[in-house]
């Protein structure tokens, strides 16, 4: 992904002045025909394209508003990382007379998400991005956005069969499966696995129930042994004391239950609730690169964080909408980020990465 281009970049790299760039560029005469020939050279080695549809919102002072409908980062530590991939974005298309308009919900409130998302309905944006956490509640918002003439980009779950512009995030199912190859790879034949949902809402929640699926079917195809799989759901994970007493009541009821799967960003919560000697003993695989789950990981208390590039879901969703509706590029219907297997040695790999984000691909 290349940095923007710009006209004294092109003026640097030619030896004029930016002046007489923009006069080659907009056909204003007064440029000799040998430096026209060499700034024009420079501008196709470089790849500069004009961007006319960038010009005229400018000169015309138009915005494009997006109303971007994410769970509270301030409750959940995992919603800061696409806040911040969209405010990286905005940043980068503000040219465009790009402006997005944050609107939070608390994330286990699906009353309170439709009542926001009627709010921002009735101010008419000119496009949406949201995170689809409750699937009823999504399912309204599409139909009414469609009604209403908003294009939309949803990120981190994906409601198939919609009119949406695009789907930009992980394969949950596929997530599941790769979360099953590998805490297999520390289990035991004979050994019992869970897919632990320290959720709530979850039956409404598409992405949880396709990860769960995807683990399940994994371990239906291994043949060199048996794993005896075991779901549940624990909704109470704020209390570290009841969540301690409930994990080793399922010790006490499963006697070789040595593997967890935790299918969103709470893993550290299921770690934090061993002792030490338990820590040791379980293999914990869970997802997302927060601060808690980083801090596990590195003291080998979490074996595997499986990165869904959540700052990378907001940077794209953004870019999505501007390729789709300014610079009129189709847009793939369904655009899977790649999902990282992360360690204690590459972790560091997968922050810096992030960090380098580029701050802009148009």
């Amino acid at each position: 992904m290349s940095q923007r281009i710009r006209i004294k970049d092109i003026a640097a790299q030619t030896g004029v002045s930016p002046g007489t760039v923009d006069r080659v560029l907009h056909n204003r005469g007064n440029v000799a025909p040998e430096v026209r020939a060499r700034v024009l050279q420079v501008m196709k080695e470089m790849g500069y394209e004009p961007n006319l549809m960038a010009r005229s919102l400018a000169n015309n002072k138009k915005q494009l508003r997006i109303a971007v409908i994410l769970p509270d980062y301030r409750l959940d530590p995992y919603w800061a990382q696409p806040k911040e991939g969209v405010e990286r974005a905005t940043e980068a298309v503000k040219h465009y007379g790009v402006v997005t308009e944050f609107q939070f919900f608390p994330m286990f409130d699906a009353a309170a998400f439709l009542t926001l998302v009627k709010k921002v309905l009735g101010k008419q944006p000119d496009a949406l991005l949201f995170a689809p956490l409750f699937l009823h509640e999504s399912e309204y918002l599409i139909g009414e956005a469609s009604r209403l003439g908003i294009p939309k980009v949803m990120i981190n779950t994906n409601i198939e069969g919609t009119d949406a512009l695009c789907y930009i995030g992980q394969d949950s199912y596929q997530s599941g499966v790769l979360a099953g190859r590998l805490l297999n790879f520390g289990l035991n034949d004979g050994d019992h696995a869970m897919v632990l949902n320290l959720d709530k809402e979850v039956l409404n929640a598409r992405h949880l129930l396709d990860k769960e699926q995807g683990f399940k079917d994994f371990f239906r195809s291994v043949k060199e042994k048996s794993i005896v799989i075991h779901s549940e759901i624990f909704e109470d994970f704020d209390d570290l004391v009841r969540l301690r007493a409930w994990v080793y009541g399922q010790f006490e009821r499963y006697p070789r239950l040595n593997g967890f799967f935790v299918t969103n960003s709470r893993a550290y919560k299921l770690a934090q609730a061993l002792d030490p000697d338990t820590q040791k003993r379980i293999k914990i695989v869970g997802f997302d690169l927060i601060e808690p789950n980083l801090a596990l990981l590195d003291e080998n208390k979490i074996r595997f964080l499986i990165n869904q590039n959540a700052w990378h879901q907001g940077y794209l969703g953004i870019l999505a909408i501007v390729n789709s509706l300014i610079l009129k590029k189709d847009m793939p219907q369904n655009q899977y980020l790649p999902l990282d297997i992360v360690v204690k040695e590459n972790a560091q790999y997968y922050l810096k990465r992030t960090l380098e984000l580029p701050m802009t691909v148009l």
